[in-house]
């Protein structure tokens, strides 16, 4: 190894801790122009992917972009030797033929010095107790959305963040990418062009149910009892047929989302997309409604005190409509019915923005009227926009927190939180976003956390 190669580790390995001990707030910044450009092969951040199952194929070779793969582990070995093979290929083509260790237990991952940099692209069940515990290895850390499966989740991985000083981007790259859309909706609403926002609606999409899942041999190259982790203990199923995109229904492998046990659904899944922008575009990035009042809502088996009385079947909400009322005034609809996307109205004007889609009257005078040159560098934290991935690595270089960061996610995903609880309790909670509790409703708060299953503990 060379010198400038340990010095560059032993930087990384330590600056967090003397960020989290300098009189600095820990989302401080450097020039970013002193950002490392991650071309001289020996000097790469050294990377270990925990969970490598389908997300993992965007997420792994956009890491290794920057950085040089050195662990792959999952719980299901077809997975971890499937991430294996895809990453001596792609490392291969680089001249880079380091073995690739493959693991089922993340924990041997956390324990190899050798690792800067760690991706949890796990079922979301799994992912605050992996990025709290790296942290706390000292690995600086990109983890796929939504980042928590409870409120009190995030506050416990920010406590992590400020004690460790670690760098964390969240894998919502609607802030990078999708052709720059959003980024420019939000530059519109920067330069006051649709005036003083007063009404946002995100429409994310509905589940359909899947009727009964039988149970099912689980297969032989999956962990299933670890997989579950803090989840209660419970049967396999699996059926084939017409899951999302054609996949077979499963209490599993990416139809995970659509069980409350391990996800949200779409409130949590595409939410985490499209709140966020909403929120970050409304100014309220930092905080959080006061009100949430579920409108209407579908579940495809009955709830008992916001509980699912079978367990053979998706349990998440399949239509639904919630209205979310925060402290500047602005009404916030969220909905699973209707074109998705992002539609904001002002006192000026409206604008709808999706992954496709960027229209209105404001945008159309962009033609003649573009937005300032330092709008757009400004919203993304003086850099360069473009590439989410490559904005993780050059913040862990100059040890600042990314355009994703854990404390605005954590505001957008428990609005989406809070929004499943309302649909869950049927009943209006009222919030509030300085001391972060329901108010008047103890009940309600204790769905601010899970009860986790022995041995799975999260020790925040």
């Amino acid at each position: 190894m060379s010198n400038h190669k340990q010095n560059r580790r032993d930087f990384l390995k330590t600056s967090g801790a003397a960020v989290a001990g300098s009189s600095l707030p820990f989302w401080f910044q450097i020039d970013p122009a002193s950002a490392y450009k991650f071309n001289a092969a020996n000097d790469r951040p050294v990377v270990g992917c925990i969970g490598t199952g389908s997300r993992w194929n965007a997420v792994g070779p956009n890491a290794m972009k920057y950085g040089d793969v050195i662990a792959v582990c999952d719980v299901d070995a077809a997975h971890a030797n499937k991430a294996h093979d895809k990453v001596r290929d792609i490392q291969g083509k680089k001249g880079n033929n380091k073995e690739v260790a493959v693991f089922e237990d993340y924990r041997k991952v956390l324990d190899n010095p050798d690792i800067d940099i760690v991706t949890i692209v796990t079922t979301d069940h799994w992912h605050t107790k992996i990025a709290i515990e790296a942290m706390k290895a000292g690995k600086d850390v990109y983890c796929e959305k939504p980042l928590t499966l409870t409120i009190d989740e995030g506050k416990q991985i920010i406590k992590a963040l400020k004690e460790t000083g670690r760098v964390f981007q969240v894998g919502t790259q609607q802030r990078s990418e999708m052709g720059q859309r959003f980024l420019n909706a939000l530059g519109v609403i920067k330069e006051g062009r649709l005036g003083d926002i007063t009404e946002v609606e995100c429409v994310i999409g509905g589940v359909d149910p899947s009727g009964s899942i039988p149970v099912a041999d689980v297969p032989k190259t999956l962990n299933w009892e670890k997989w579950l982790g803090q989840a209660p203990l419970t049967d396999y199923r699996w059926k084939a047929g017409e899951g999302e995109k054609g996949r077979p229904k499963t209490r599993g492998h990416y139809e995970f989302r659509w069980w409350y046990e391990y996800s949200g659904g779409k409130m949590t899944d595409w939410g985490a997309h499209h709140v966020d922008i909403a929120q970050w575009g409304i100014g309220m990035d930092h905080s959080g409604p006061t009100q949430v009042v579920p409108i209407s809502v579908e579940h495809p088996i009955p709830l008992k005190n916001g509980m699912p009385t079978k367990d053979d079947a998706y349990n998440v909400a399949s239509k639904f409509e919630v209205q979310c009322n925060f402290p500047n005034d602005v009404k916030m609809t969220i909905k699973s019915d209707g074109r998705n996307g992002i539609l904001f109205t002002g006192t000026k004007g409206r604008m709808f923005v999706s992954r496709g889609d960027l229209t209105g009257k404001p945008v159309e005078d962009l033609k003649d009227n573009p937005l300032a040159s330092d709008t757009i560098k400004k919203l993304y934290k003086g850099r360069q926009p473009g590439d989410h991935m490559r904005n993780f690595f050059e913040c862990v270089e100059a040890r600042e927190q990314p355009i994703s960061d854990v404390m605005t996610h954590h505001r957008a995903i428990t609005t989406c939180h809070l929004a499943n609880i309302a649909i869950r309790l049927n009943r209006s909670l009222e919030w509030d976003p300085k001391t972060e509790q329901i108010i008047g409703d103890d009940e309600a708060n204790q769905w601010q956390s899970r009860e986790q299953r022995k041995g799975y503990e999260t020790n925040a």
